[in-house]
């Protein structure tokens, strides 16, 4: 990776702590909840750069994906398993110390698994359903596949939607802390605010590294040549099954209207987008009309900006449009 791209990388990480300073000496510490969410949600965002940008496959599922393993290690760190405590499974399990015992919300005591291993186990079954999706799902085409994972995210919103296991509209409460290391923990204290928003968007920074590495190297040129012309990366010996069916692991039109206004190629420009829209969304400031903004906003790229619109020329193009003239083809 180039001295420009680590140049980037280091001032966008001088950005996320000044804009923690700023909230500081603002007394804006509130903010910071946003903020941290915003940055788990840029890690979607950065994959779907990959997937959309480079692969030149469109997905309106990963949604889904983000949800189940979610939902999943949730779920296992907050059911309670004395009933079966004397059973093998949970014998076994407490034998190499992925159970804990915790408080509940009445005082009382609970059985669970413990937050790694839930985790591990939420990966697992994330990538084991992505790639049993996938494999038939990214046989299609255009408009085809974006349907197909349309109609998977609407299936496991309803599954979730309609579960009480998984706590229905209310979502799961009382969920563990998640222990990195000694007095690093992801919680939803008050008073880890800005220790969660550092881990957050340290993670964004560390997938940014990685994708940026990836993106250079052989995979980084096969996914590009898949998108550019995938029949004829397929003859040169490129398995684009293999190829886009990775790229397909890492809410959804919103995602796909903040890679689209960022630029489809364009990591830095969906990671900013990301941020401000993801921020403005969390904060409420679109109120009731919240899906409604990000479809627009989707329309508006694909009619006016279809390579984004942080990038040059943007009002030529919408005069040129309005004319009744084709807006000019920007570069590859």
């Amino acid at each position: 990776m180039s001295g420009h791209k680590y140049l980037q990388t280091v001032l966008f990480a001088a950005s996320v702590i000044a804009i923690q300073l700023a909230t500081f000496f603002t007394g804006t510490g509130h903010y910071l909840t946003q903020l941290t969410m915003s940055g788990y949600y840029s890690l979607v965002i950065i994959g779907l750069c990959l997937l959309i940008g480079y692969a030149g496959q469109i997905s309106i599922g990963h949604a889904g994906f983000f949800a189940i393993g979610g939902y999943t290690t949730a779920f296992l760190t907050t059911y309670d398993l004395s009933s079966v405590k004397a059973g093998a499974v949970a014998g076994l399990l407490s034998k190499t110390g992925m159970l804990v015992t915790r408080e509940d919300l009445y005082g009382g005591q609970a059985l669970s698994l413990h937050p790694w291993a839930a985790c591990l186990f939420a990966i697992a079954i994330t990538v084991v359903i992505a790639y049993l999706i996938g494999g038939p799902v990214l046989k299609l085409k255009g408009h085809y596949l974006a349907m197909a994972t349309l109609g998977f995210g609407t299936i496991v919103y309803k599954i979730v939607l309609g579960s009480e296991k998984f706590g229905a509209a209310d979502g799961i409460s009382d969920v563990p802390g998640f222990l990195l290391l000694p007095g690093l923990e992801v919680s939803g204290k008050p008073s880890m605010r800005v220790m969660n928003y550092y881990i957050s968007w340290g993670l964004v920074i560390a997938g940014v590294m990685l994708l940026l590495n990836l993106v250079h190297s052989r995979v980084g040129r096969a996914l590009r040549a898949i998108h550019g012309a995938e029949d004829a990366a397929g003859a040169m010996g490129i398995d684009t099954a293999k190829f886009k069916l990775k790229a397909s692991i890492i809410k959804s039109v919103r995602y796909v209207a903040i890679v689209a206004i960022g630029g489809m190629a364009n990591l830095w420009g969906s990671l900013i987008m990301g941020f401000i829209l993801n921020f403005l969304s969390l904060r409420g400031y679109f109120g009731t009309y919240d899906d409604a903004v990000f479809g627009a906003i989707l329309i508006a790229i694909m009619l006016f900006a279809p390579e984004g619109l942080l990038r040059r020329e943007l009002f030529k193009d919408v005069r040129a449009f309005f004319s009744g003239k084709k807006p000019r083809e920007g570069r590859q």
